[in-house]
């Protein structure tokens, strides 16, 4: 079967649109009104978070399912959170981000959700505070949403999406664009394969990233782990959450 074959009309339509010769005025028009759609979805999220106070986000895959230890240890993580005076942010949607959500409203704390409208997968999901869900059409808006009021960032097992957000993390904070919040992987044995890559093909063989970059982010295997790193990295600078 060709590469053809596999793509549906509707992606089809998209790549041919690349190379359609458009005059000026339908340029003009389409990105014109793009931009104030992006302006649009930025001040509806600056003005919704600016005052909700320290919050973690919390990133994993849409597809985990309530009985899956991952689940639950979200759920735990969040309400831990809550409990030490944070709030939580999820990506809004099933899965990982459900359960942040709920354990977050089960402390009765902040519960935070950036959706994202997707064609599959993604519905906001019932644990987000209603004055606190604010759906994107456009990834790179919600990912600032994420980092800009987030005081940490949680990262449980996920697909390419919860890679693009700790790379996206671990990207700004390396370039100093952001300042060096606590970023927690929660699941060695799902995390191992990665950092082991990073060690032995970015560092050691291709030097493409420095060695201390692995200081970035810490490996955990439990809830309590976890919160503790967020709660021992604020505490060195006698910070803690105050709403």
């Amino acid at each position: 079967m060709s590469e053809i074959e596999n793509v549906d009309n509707n992606e089809l339509d998209k790549i041919r649109q690349a190379f359609k010769d458009r005059d000026w005025n339908e340029i003009k028009s389409s990105d014109s009104w793009a931009i104030f759609k992006i302006m649009s979805e930025f001040v509806d999220g600056f003005e919704k978070l600016s005052k909700i106070g320290p919050c973690v986000s919390v990133f994993g895959s849409a597809r985990t399912k309530p009985d899956n230890k991952y689940y639950k240890m979200a759920e735990e993580v969040s309400a831990k959170l809550v409990r030490h005076g944070y709030g939580v942010i999820t990506g809004g949607g099933p899965g990982i981000m459900e359960a942040a959500n709920k354990g977050a409203k089960s402390e009765n704390g902040k519960s935070v959700g950036l959706n994202i409208d997707l064609p599959f997968e993604q519905f906001n999901n019932i644990y987000i505070d209603p004055d606190k869900l604010i759906t994107f059409d456009y990834f790179f808006v919600r990912k600032v949403m994420f980092v800009k009021y987030a005081q940490g960032f949680v990262v449980m097992p996920g697909g390419f999406g919860t890679m693009d957000e700790l790379f996206e993390a671990l990207t700004l904070i390396q370039t100093h664009k952001i300042g060096r919040f606590p970023i927690v992987l929660v699941g060695k044995s799902f995390w191992s394969g990665l950092i082991t890559w990073i060690e032995t093909t970015l560092i050691n063989a291709e030097n493409n990233v420095n060695k201390e970059d692995l200081d970035l982010f810490t490996v955990v295997d439990t809830p309590t782990e976890a919160v503790k790193v967020i709660d021992d990295f604020y505490s060195q600078f006698m910070l803690s959450p105050n709403f």
